[in-house]
């Protein structure tokens, strides 16, 4: 269930150079560089209509938790000032009790 899930090996075939052979080879051979491996991923492009989109989408998205958390932090400060209203009524009712 923890252990890390590997994505597979690129398939393609490695590349092979051919020797020319209607040249002389020269008395030192460069080495050649091995060539990078071919991916299979898809590539991903951003048009500007996409990043635009992406851009809509993201504001959108705080625009809708900045809001979601604004109402609760309102029903919050309403619940209390309405429990301290409560408070102040009770204690006035109890002491005028007492005082008669």
């Amino acid at each position: 269930m923890f252990t890390p899930k590997y994505p597979p090996q690129d398939t393609a075939p490695p590349a092979t150079i051919q020797p020319q052979t209607s040249t002389p080879a020269p008395a030192e051979q460069a080495p050649v560089a091995p060539a990078a491996p071919v991916s299979n991923r898809p590539t991903v492009q951003l048009t500007p209509g996409t990043a635009l989109a992406l851009v809509g989408g993201g504001t959108a998205v705080v625009l809708v938790v900045g809001a979601v958390l604004v109402s609760m932090l309102l029903a919050v400060a309403i619940t209390a000032t309405s429990v301290a209203v409560c408070a102040v009524v009770l204690r006035s009712i109890l002491n005028a009790e007492r005082k008669r």
